[in-house]
Parts: structure tokens; C-alpha cells; sequence
């Protein structure tokens, strides 16, 4: 047993008078209903995120429930409290704007209240990176349990996931295929459990990358929402956040002493096996920054082209993640990936990455959806990084989501000069746009008003999309969603508002994206980008509130859009 205090004696408010205090606290825990031996025992905290606004956590409280049994056959009082939750498509301007409101409040709270240890328990797609940014700060004893994905819906004799599938559909409507009551039936059909998207998005990737790093129990991360295995696992959940409570060893296992550069690089192949959200590159950025490592994207370029993509899901691939699920999900990922991780690296359960995997997996692997090393989706990694004129400090390219033709290519640009401008002018009739130009979209990076919405999967204008055009190269600071597919390079930066280059182009200049040679160069002479930028102006900083603390806080993509002084010390600006 560890001698540091244990339970309701940890983190006593303070009087001035600790046995005062201690006795203030007893006195109303047992206003509660709760046994005087009950409350002797150790606490495991239940850091839950529900919200009648958040569609994803819908079965948040049975899963709370099944932590709870855990905790309590382990001999520890579990005491559930909410943070902020943040449903995705119900936030404005972007929930990435919230996440960091989201990660202060999970470190705050960990930190103020009597936890031995933690179970976090979220899904949606900026919960999970939250949590476990907030955590990492926190240094308590703390393991992930995502809420799951959900099943996937039936439409026309095709199945259909939230929400690859919806993008799919969108743009048939766009391009005249469908009518108004068509699109109708598809947007019943596409989400019809609780739970996260049905296919390898930001949140499916964000719980698989956490199980990968050894913060969430083994096979913990696919299991879909509505599944029995779901609360079995979350109990399970339970009871070794309980056995952590007790382990005098326990602080040597928090998330930010599991993290280092070896659990990075393991995050790094997973994510590029797994061909998943280019979102993850900026949430791994933060969790890393939170524990004093930078996330190289150089580095991730590297294994890029060592880490072939083995699993064949959404939006890249056919399956869902019921399918991976059943294939054998992360451990039969990670079995196969075996020989180009670290296996030395610790885990939330006591053991290194290597014991768990010399564990045999209880079913046959499914090689139609997760692939061996010898006979991969593809050779290479899913995503790659671009620098170069136009992203002195990098850009990010889902190239497995992307047209191999496109590749190699320069064009015009078409510049819109944020969402407004994009909303007002994509779909006029007039606009001079052929399908070889680069539409361009800036001012909806991290430090525009925009906030950095997934607003970079740029839609194809309407009178090019109902000429049969599926695909363009598509330029912004901005981020896409998970689910999306096409051309994008996404992430540039310094992004425009803050005076990086994507904000002088215009409309009529010439770019060349390389994805052979990683580049991407805005083809206009040194001069004139100097007259342009003599022209240009900041955004104006807002005058209150959460906003004006974004404004002079937030960090750029490579850095994780992360405030500069929530970040460890000794991780720079």
C-alpha cells in the first residue's frame, strides 16, 4: 500500500484547519447515503461527458454504471463528475474551438477533487484528445474508455455510415443525381445508433491511437456503442482504474509517464496503418506538447513511407468499424505491426506492449478487413506532410482519401478568402473555375475568427460536379473531417490570419503541389508577395472571454492548436 493519502483524505480544502476540513467533508459524503467504511475506501473518479447536445455519448450512463461495478468489486468508491462535452456537429463556430476549454476543465478538476485515480470516459471526436491532453497535465492515475462507433444503417440494399456515406450522398445531390426527398430518406438512414461515426473518422481514430499508446485497456477501442461487449470492457475499466488507486506504483504509470518518444512513434505507425483522420496529427501534436514532446512532421513523413496501410475501412476502404471490430480490431492491428514498433514501452496496465501482444487473440483475424504485412491496402502510409512556400511550417495530405492524378500538379488558383466568401460564390454560375485550377480557401485557420473548422473538404462547384467532376486539389488552413476523401492538403502553415503566405495568394496565381517531392510553392515572385504583404492586416482581437484568450494563446497546426502556456515546460511557445 502507498503512505501518500488515500480517498477523501487526498487535496483537503482548505480552512486553515485540515482535521476541520477533513471532518466538513465526512460530514456531508455521508449526507450522500454513503456507509462510513464505503468512505474510507480509495475514490476512482468518473470524469463523464454527457449532454443531451452530444449524440454520440447517448449510452454515457450505463456505461458510467459499469465502471462503477468495476470500481466496487475492486474495493473503491467511485464517484462520477461531469466536464464540458462536446458534440460535434452542434457547436459553433467548430468544437476544436471548445476542446482546449474542454482539456482545462478535465486537468482543473482532476486536480481539485480527492481521486486516487480515473476513468475518462468519452467518444465524440474532440472529447477523447480533451481528456487525455487534460490528464497528461493532471499527472493522476488515469485510463481512457471510449463511449464506441456506431452500427451501421441500411439504405437501398447498401449499408451506410455517418459519415463518409453522408458526404458521398451530399454530393450526388449537389451534382443533380438525387432530389430533395431522396437525400431525405439517406439523411434517415445514416446514423441510427448511439454512438461515434461508423467509420475510421477522428473519433474512431483518436480511440484506437489511445489504445495503441497503452492508455485504454487492450481491444477496448472498436467495440461498437450499443454492444454488450461495450460495458463489459467498461467495467473491466473500472476495476483496474481501482487496482491503480491502490498501487504504490501507480504514479509511475500516469499518461504522462507512459508517454515519450517511443509510445509517439507507435501512435505515429498505427495512425498511418490505419489510413485515419489527418485530425489526429494535430490532437497527437497536443497530447504530446502536454507532455513536453514535439510531434515531428518530418518524422511522421519518414515512417510514412515505412508503414503500409493494412486496415480497409471508410473512407479510404469498403468496411466499417463493426467490421474491424469483429476482424480483431487494435490487438490484431498491432500483431501485425509488431515488427516496426517499440515493444519495450510501458502500458496503463503494468505490463509493456510486448506482454500484451504475446497474449493470443481469441478469434481469427478477418483478412478482408485487416490486412497482413505481407499483402497490404497499400504500400505506404495513408498520410504524408508537405512543406514549401506556401507551408514553410508544413501541411498535411491524406493521400490514401486522395487522386493519384492530381499529384504531380500546377495550376491556378481560385482563392476565396473565407466562409462567407466561399458560401456566397462556390456555386455561382459565373465563377471561372475549370477542373484543373486549385481552389483555395483562407482565414479559417486556428487564429481566424473561423476558429479552423473542418470546412477544408472545399465542395466541388456545383456546374463542375454536375459535369461529372469527383475530385480537385483543394488548398486551406483549414481541417476536414475524418470521414472526408479527396485532394486536400489541409493544416497549412502559419495559416493566413496570422500572416503566413496562403494569406497573400490570389485569385489567378500560379501553385505547384508535389506529393513525390512533399512540396507545396506558391509561384509568385519574392517582390510582389512583399508588396502584398505590406497591404495585409491581422483580424481584429476580440474583446472578451474565451475568444480573446484564443486569440493570444493559440498555437499553430504542427504544435497541436494548443495554448502556449498549457504545454509543458521546455516545449517552446
Amino acid at each position: 500500500m502507498t503512505d501518500r493519502p488515500q480517498g477523501l483524505q487526498r487535496g483537503l480544502t482548505q480552512y486553515g484547519d485540515p482535521d476541520f476540513a477533513r471532518y466538513l467533508r465526512r460530514s456531508f459524503a455521508r449526507s450522500t447515503g454513503l456507509s462510513e467504511a464505503v468512505l474510507d475506501r480509495p475514490v476512482v473518479g468518473i470524469c463523464a461527458s454527457p449532454s443531451e447536445l452530444n449524440h454520440c455519448h447517448r449510452t454515457m450512463g450505463e456505461l458510467v454504471e459499469a465502471v462503477r461495478r468495476g470500481a466496487l468489486a475492486g474495493g473503491a468508491l467511485p464517484l462520477a463528475f461531469p466536464t464540458v462535452s462536446l458534440g460535434e456537429p452542434f457547436l459553433h463556430p467548430t468544437s476544436l474551438y471548445l476542446r482546449n476549454l474542454m482539456a482545462l476543465d478535465v486537468e482543473e478538476m482532476l486536480r481539485a477533487q480527492p481521486l486516487d485515480a480515473v476513468v475518462l470516459v468519452g467518444g465524440c471526436d474532440k472529447t477523447v484528445p480533451a481528456q487525455l491532453m487534460g490528464a497528461v497535465s493532471a499527472e493522476v492515475p488515469a485510463v481512457q474508455l471510449v463511449v464506441g462507433p456506431m452500427l451501421a444503417g441500411r439504405y437501398r440494399g447498401e449499408r451506410l455510415g455517418a459519415c463518409t456515406d453522408c458526404r458521398r450522398f451530399w454530393a450526388r445531390y449537389r451534382a443533380g443525381e438525387l432530389d430533395a426527398a431522396e437525400i431525405a430518406r439517406v439523411e434517415g438512414r445514416l446514423a441510427v445508433t448511439a454512438g461515434t461515426c461508423a467509420v475510421m473518422g477522428t473519433a474512431s481514430t483518436m480511440a484506437c491511437l489511445a489504445e495503441a499508446m497503452g492508455l485504454a485497456l487492450p481491444g477496448s477501442a472498436a467495440i461498437p456503442a450499443v454492444h454488450a461487449d461495450r460495458l463489459r470492457i467498461a467495467e473491466a475499466t473500472g476495476a483496474l482504474a481501482a487496482r491503480l488507486a491502490v498501487d504504490p506504483a501507480a504514479e509511475r504509470r500516469t499518461m504522462r509517464a507512459i508517454l515519450d518518444p517511443r509510445v509517439l512513434d507507435n501512435a505515429l505507425r498505427v495512425l498511418l496503418a490505419l489510413s485515419g483522420s489527418t485530425n489526429a496529427v494535430l490532437h497527437l501534436a497536443a497530447i504530446a506538447g502536454r507532455a513536453g514532446l514535439a510531434l515531428d512532421l518530418r518524422r511522421l513523413d519518414a515512417l510514412s513511407e515505412e508503414t503500409p496501410v493494412l486496415v480497409d475501412l471508410k473512407p479510404v476502404g469498403e468496411g466499417y468499424m463493426e467490421d474491424f471490430h469483429a476482424a480483431g480490431g487494435v490487438p490484431a492491428l498491432l500483431r501485425e505491426l509488431a515488427p516496426l514498433l517499440h515493444l519495450d514501452v510501458p502500458t496503463i496496465d503494468g505490463r509493456t506492449l510486448g506482454e500484451v501482444l504475446a497474449e493470443p487473440l481469441p478469434e481469427p483475424v478477418d483478412r478482408r478487413v485487416i490486412r497482413p504485412l505481407s499483402d497490404p491496402v497499400a504500400p505506404v502510409g495513408g498520410l504524408v506532410a508537405l512543406f514549401g512556400t506556401l507551408a514553410p511550417e508544413g501541411a498535411i495530405l491524406k493521400r490514401a482519401a486522395a487522386t493519384p492524378a492530381l499529384f504531380e500538379r500546377e495550376g491556378k488558383a481560385v482563392v476565396f478568402d473565407g466562409l462567407e466568401d466561399l458560401a456566397r460564390r462556390i456555386d455561382d454560375p459565373d465563377l471561372e473555375v475549370t477542373p484543373a485550377d486549385f481552389l483555395v480557401l483562407k482565414n479559417a485557420g486556428p487564429a481566424s475568427p473561423a476558429r479552423m473548422p473542418e470546412a477544408g473538404y472545399l465542395p466541388i462547384p456545383k456546374k463542375l460536379a454536375r459535369a461529372g467532376v469527383k475530385d480537385m486539389v483543394r488548398i486551406s488552413d483549414a481541417r476536414m473531417s475524418g470521414t472526408a476523401f479527396g485532394t486536400v492538403v489541409l493544416h497549412v502553415a502559419p495559416d493566413a490570419a496570422s500572416g503566413g503566405p496562403l494569406g497573400l495568394v490570389r485569385t489567378g496565381d500560379r501553385i505547384r503541389l508535389s506529393v513525390k517531392e512533399r512540396r507545396l510553392d506558391l509561384l509568385v515572385e519574392p517582390e510582389e508577395l512583399g508588396r502584398r504583404r505590406e497591404a495585409w492586416r491581422p483580424p481584429p482581437v476580440p474583446e472578451r472571454g474565451w475568444a480573446r484568450l484564443w486569440q493570444r494563446e493559440i498555437l499553430q497546426a504542427p504544435e497541436g492548436c494548443d495554448f502556449g502556456f498549457l504545454r509543458a515546460v521546455g516545449t517552446g511557445r
